[in-house]
């Protein structure tokens, strides 16, 4: 994918593991979320990871994918950030960014 591809809509659903719960995570991922104009949603699992999908921009995306797999929310500790089902999408499946329970 070249620089054209960056205003391209893709989907990726996303885990993330390591010391991701009790520390606002969703939180924080919801407040980027919005404020990258990302749709999708996000939930914690029951055995510890943080589990969603997110559609937006290619560029977006990207920005959000580096977030969830480096940065986090203050004292989050991310082991690895797995990425499956990536797409390219005519136009979004959802309106809004949310958290799940």
């Amino acid at each position: 994918m070249g620089a054209e591809d960056a205003n391209m809509l893709v989907a990726v659903e996303f885990e993330v593991f390591g010391q991701v719960q009790g520390c606002f995570f969703t939180k924080y991922c919801k407040e980027l979320a919005e404020e990258l104009g990302i749709c999708g949603w996000i939930k914690n699992t029951k055995n510890g990871t943080i589990v969603g999908k997110i559609q937006g921009t290619k560029l977006h995306v990207d920005q959000m994918i580096h977030w969830l797999s480096n940065t986090g929310s203050p004292g989050c500790k991310i082991q690895k950030c797995d990425l499956n089902n990536w797409q390219y999408l005519s136009r979004l499946d959802y309106n809004n960014f949310s958290i799940r329970f």
